[in-house]
Protein backbone atom coordinates (compact mmCIF):
# COMPACT_ATOMS: atom_id res chain seq x y z
CA UNK A 1 0.00 0.00 0.00
CA UNK A 2 1.21 3.10 -0.93
CA UNK A 3 2.59 5.06 2.31
CA UNK A 4 1.44 8.96 3.10
CA UNK A 5 4.98 10.22 2.59
CA UNK A 6 6.58 13.93 1.76
CA UNK A 7 10.33 13.44 0.33
CA UNK A 8 11.56 16.67 0.26
CA UNK A 9 14.16 17.25 -2.85
CA UNK A 10 17.15 17.46 -0.83
CA UNK A 11 16.34 14.10 0.61
CA UNK A 12 15.73 12.86 -3.05
CA UNK A 13 18.93 14.19 -3.69
CA UNK A 14 20.64 12.39 -1.19
CA UNK A 15 18.98 9.36 -1.54
CA UNK A 16 18.47 9.22 -4.82
CA UNK A 17 15.66 8.94 -7.27
CA UNK A 18 14.88 5.10 -6.57
CA UNK A 19 14.68 4.80 -2.98
CA UNK A 20 12.79 7.50 -2.61
CA UNK A 21 9.77 6.14 -5.48
CA UNK A 22 10.51 2.63 -3.21
CA UNK A 23 9.55 4.61 0.06
CA UNK A 24 6.53 6.72 -1.60
CA UNK A 25 5.29 3.41 -2.90
CA UNK A 26 5.54 1.58 0.36
CA UNK A 27 8.31 -0.52 -0.35
CA UNK A 28 10.83 0.35 2.11
CA UNK A 29 8.90 2.19 4.48
CA UNK A 30 7.70 1.21 7.86
CA UNK A 31 4.11 1.36 8.49
CA UNK A 32 4.82 2.74 12.08
CA UNK A 33 7.36 4.49 13.51
CA UNK A 34 8.27 7.00 16.24
CA UNK A 35 8.04 10.95 15.42
CA UNK A 36 11.78 11.89 15.24
CA UNK A 37 10.61 15.40 16.97
CA UNK A 38 8.08 14.48 19.28
CA UNK A 39 8.91 10.87 20.11
CA UNK A 40 5.27 9.20 19.79
CA UNK A 41 4.11 6.97 17.59
CA UNK A 42 3.04 7.46 14.28
CA UNK A 43 1.59 5.72 11.00
CA UNK A 44 2.68 6.32 7.49
CA UNK A 45 -0.25 4.45 5.92
CA UNK A 46 -2.83 6.29 7.98
CA UNK A 47 -1.55 10.00 8.30
CA UNK A 48 0.87 12.02 6.65
CA UNK A 49 4.47 11.56 7.31
CA UNK A 50 8.20 13.19 6.84
CA UNK A 51 11.29 11.98 5.75
CA UNK A 52 14.08 13.53 8.06
CA UNK A 53 17.31 12.47 6.34
CA UNK A 54 20.08 12.77 9.57
CA UNK A 55 23.77 12.64 7.60
CA UNK A 56 26.94 12.32 9.26
CA UNK A 57 30.35 12.41 8.01
CA UNK A 58 30.27 8.68 6.74
CA UNK A 59 26.87 7.36 7.68
CA UNK A 60 23.40 8.15 6.94
CA UNK A 61 20.05 7.65 9.09
CA UNK A 62 16.44 7.84 7.43
CA UNK A 63 14.16 8.68 10.39
CA UNK A 64 10.29 9.91 10.45
CA UNK A 65 8.57 12.39 11.52
CA UNK A 66 5.08 13.54 11.57
CA UNK A 67 4.16 16.07 8.83
CA UNK A 68 2.52 18.87 11.30
CA UNK A 69 5.89 18.50 13.61
CA UNK A 70 8.91 18.47 10.69
CA UNK A 71 9.01 18.84 6.88
CA UNK A 72 11.13 16.54 5.10
CA UNK A 73 14.33 17.72 5.38
CA UNK A 74 18.25 17.28 5.30
CA UNK A 75 19.85 17.37 8.74
CA UNK A 76 24.15 17.25 9.31
CA UNK A 77 24.93 16.09 12.10
CA UNK A 78 28.79 14.86 13.17
CA UNK A 79 29.82 11.38 12.72
CA UNK A 80 29.97 10.72 16.26
CA UNK A 81 26.46 11.70 17.12
CA UNK A 82 25.16 9.56 14.99
CA UNK A 83 26.73 6.37 15.66
CA UNK A 84 25.82 7.29 19.18
CA UNK A 85 22.30 7.82 17.60
CA UNK A 86 22.43 4.82 15.96
CA UNK A 87 23.84 2.61 19.04
CA UNK A 88 20.71 3.79 21.07
CA UNK A 89 18.24 3.11 18.39
CA UNK A 90 19.83 -0.75 18.24
CA UNK A 91 19.58 -1.22 22.18
CA UNK A 92 15.83 0.44 22.62
CA UNK A 93 13.78 -0.53 19.50
CA UNK A 94 15.41 -4.22 18.93
CA UNK A 95 13.33 -5.27 15.82
CA UNK A 96 12.27 -2.38 14.18
CA UNK A 97 13.66 -2.37 10.94
CA UNK A 98 13.41 1.53 10.83
CA UNK A 99 13.01 4.15 13.88
CA UNK A 100 13.99 7.73 14.74
CA UNK A 101 17.19 8.42 16.18
CA UNK A 102 17.72 9.37 19.39
CA UNK A 103 18.26 12.88 20.70
CA UNK A 104 20.94 14.53 19.52
CA UNK A 105 23.46 16.59 21.20
CA UNK A 106 22.22 19.81 21.78
CA UNK A 107 23.66 21.79 19.53
CA UNK A 108 22.05 19.55 16.81
CA UNK A 109 18.61 19.86 18.50
CA UNK A 110 15.88 20.76 16.14
CA UNK A 111 13.06 22.68 16.79
CA UNK A 112 9.60 21.71 16.27
CA UNK A 113 6.71 23.93 16.02
CA UNK A 114 3.33 23.69 16.17
CA UNK A 115 0.71 26.28 15.40
CA UNK A 116 -2.60 26.77 17.03
CA UNK A 117 -5.27 29.01 18.69
CA UNK A 118 -5.00 29.69 21.94
CA UNK A 119 -8.10 31.03 24.22
CA UNK A 120 -6.83 34.10 26.40
CA UNK A 121 -9.35 36.42 28.66
CA UNK A 122 -12.42 35.21 26.26
CA UNK A 123 -10.18 36.12 22.84
CA UNK A 124 -8.49 33.67 20.69
CA UNK A 125 -5.08 34.43 19.69
CA UNK A 126 -2.34 32.81 17.16
CA UNK A 127 0.03 30.79 18.59
CA UNK A 128 2.99 29.19 17.91
CA UNK A 129 4.66 26.41 20.35
CA UNK A 130 7.98 25.85 19.77
CA UNK A 131 9.82 22.99 21.14
CA UNK A 132 13.44 21.24 20.59
CA UNK A 133 14.36 17.57 20.23
CA UNK A 134 17.17 17.51 22.44
CA UNK A 135 18.56 19.75 25.55
CA UNK A 136 19.92 22.97 24.04
CA UNK A 137 23.39 24.07 25.21
CA UNK A 138 24.72 27.30 25.66
CA UNK A 139 27.23 28.05 22.32
CA UNK A 140 30.27 26.93 23.61
CA UNK A 141 29.63 25.42 26.25
CA UNK A 142 30.28 21.93 27.32
CA UNK A 143 28.32 19.45 28.78
CA UNK A 144 24.68 17.96 29.07
CA UNK A 145 22.90 20.89 30.75
CA UNK A 146 19.53 22.52 28.97
CA UNK A 147 19.77 26.54 28.44
CA UNK A 148 17.00 26.54 25.68
CA UNK A 149 14.64 28.91 28.23
CA UNK A 150 17.63 31.10 29.98
CA UNK A 151 18.63 31.88 26.11
CA UNK A 152 15.93 33.25 24.89
CA UNK A 153 14.88 34.69 28.26
CA UNK A 154 18.35 36.79 27.67
CA UNK A 155 16.68 37.54 24.52
CA UNK A 156 13.57 39.18 25.96
CA UNK A 157 11.28 35.91 26.37
CA UNK A 158 9.29 36.17 29.49
CA UNK A 159 8.68 33.56 31.84
CA UNK A 160 4.76 32.40 32.05
CA UNK A 161 3.41 30.71 35.38
CA UNK A 162 0.05 31.16 34.11
CA UNK A 163 -1.89 32.08 30.70
CA UNK A 164 -4.27 34.47 32.12
CA UNK A 165 -3.31 37.39 29.70
CA UNK A 166 -1.63 37.51 27.12
CA UNK A 167 2.48 38.36 26.79
CA UNK A 168 4.11 41.54 25.87
CA UNK A 169 5.40 42.31 22.82
CA UNK A 170 8.83 41.39 21.99
CA UNK A 171 9.95 44.19 19.61
CA UNK A 172 12.76 43.41 16.73
CA UNK A 173 11.28 39.66 16.70
CA UNK A 174 8.47 39.06 14.49
CA UNK A 175 6.51 35.60 12.06
CA UNK A 176 6.90 36.25 8.63
CA UNK A 177 3.79 34.83 7.33
CA UNK A 178 3.84 35.38 3.23
CA UNK A 179 0.60 33.87 0.78
CA UNK A 180 -1.25 32.29 3.80
CA UNK A 181 2.21 30.05 4.92
CA UNK A 182 4.37 30.17 7.63
CA UNK A 183 8.28 30.94 6.51
CA UNK A 184 10.10 31.74 9.52
CA UNK A 185 10.44 33.75 12.68
CA UNK A 186 12.98 36.58 13.05
CA UNK A 187 14.90 37.98 15.32
CA UNK A 188 17.38 40.82 15.08
CA UNK A 189 20.10 41.38 13.04
CA UNK A 190 23.81 42.11 14.72
CA UNK A 191 24.76 45.56 14.83
CA UNK A 192 21.01 47.02 14.04
CA UNK A 193 21.05 45.44 10.93
CA UNK A 194 18.24 43.14 8.29
CA UNK A 195 16.72 40.56 10.51
CA UNK A 196 17.67 37.19 10.40
CA UNK A 197 15.66 33.67 10.71
CA UNK A 198 16.10 32.17 14.17
CA UNK A 199 13.82 29.14 12.79
CA UNK A 200 13.43 28.80 9.55
CA UNK A 201 10.74 25.83 7.44
CA UNK A 202 12.70 24.05 4.91
CA UNK A 203 9.32 23.80 3.20
CA UNK A 204 6.01 26.52 3.82
CA UNK A 205 3.99 25.16 6.82
CA UNK A 206 0.47 25.26 6.03
CA UNK A 207 -1.80 27.16 8.80
CA UNK A 208 -5.73 26.87 9.26
CA UNK A 209 -7.80 29.63 7.56
CA UNK A 210 -9.28 30.47 11.37
CA UNK A 211 -5.47 30.93 12.48
CA UNK A 212 -4.39 33.17 9.43
CA UNK A 213 -8.09 35.11 10.08
CA UNK A 214 -6.34 35.50 13.89
CA UNK A 215 -3.13 36.71 12.82
CA UNK A 216 -4.27 39.18 10.53
CA UNK A 217 -6.52 40.78 13.58
CA UNK A 218 -4.41 40.86 16.08
CA UNK A 219 -1.23 41.59 13.73
CA UNK A 220 1.38 39.27 16.10
CA UNK A 221 1.66 36.03 17.35
CA UNK A 222 1.84 34.70 20.73
CA UNK A 223 5.17 32.42 20.56
CA UNK A 224 5.55 29.87 23.32
CA UNK A 225 8.52 28.23 24.16
CA UNK A 226 9.44 24.82 26.74
CA UNK A 227 12.22 22.47 27.22
CA UNK A 228 12.33 19.19 25.38
CA UNK A 229 9.80 16.77 26.59
CA UNK A 230 7.55 19.68 28.50
CA UNK A 231 4.58 19.43 25.41
CA UNK A 232 4.75 16.86 22.83
CA UNK A 233 2.54 16.55 19.80
CA UNK A 234 -0.40 17.34 20.75
CA UNK A 235 -3.82 16.45 18.39
CA UNK A 236 -5.77 18.85 19.45
CA UNK A 237 -5.54 22.31 20.15
CA UNK A 238 -7.52 21.67 23.47
CA UNK A 239 -5.01 19.38 24.45
CA UNK A 240 -2.02 21.57 23.56
CA UNK A 241 -3.22 24.05 25.92
CA UNK A 242 -3.30 21.94 28.67
CA UNK A 243 -0.12 21.01 28.20
CA UNK A 244 1.01 24.66 27.90
CA UNK A 245 -0.84 25.13 31.36
CA UNK A 246 1.33 22.39 32.47
CA UNK A 247 4.42 23.82 31.78
CA UNK A 248 3.75 27.25 32.77
CA UNK A 249 2.58 25.72 36.36
CA UNK A 250 6.11 23.67 36.16
CA UNK A 251 7.79 26.92 35.40
CA UNK A 252 8.86 25.86 32.18
CA UNK A 253 7.35 28.20 29.58
CA UNK A 254 8.43 31.28 28.30
CA UNK A 255 6.48 33.35 26.05
CA UNK A 256 6.38 36.45 23.81
CA UNK A 257 3.88 38.41 21.51
CA UNK A 258 5.77 38.60 18.26
CA UNK A 259 4.57 41.20 15.21
CA UNK A 260 3.86 40.01 11.77
CA UNK A 261 5.44 39.99 8.90
CA UNK A 262 4.14 39.75 5.85
CA UNK A 263 0.35 38.73 4.76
Amino acid sequence: MPRMLDVSDDVRAEIGDEEADRLLAGESAPGSYDCTSCRTPGDCAQERTSTVLFIGDETAVLAFAHAGCLPSQVVKVTEEQLQGAVKSINSDNAGREQAAPEKLAPEQAVLGVTSGLILIAGELHPALVVEPTAPVARPGTVGAGDDFLPLLIEQGFMPVTELTTAPAVLHGWSVLLAMGQLHAVLQPGTSGGRPVAWWQAHQPLQVTEGWRTAANKHQQVLMFAAPVGSIGRQPREDLLRDALDKAAANGQLVAAALPLAGT
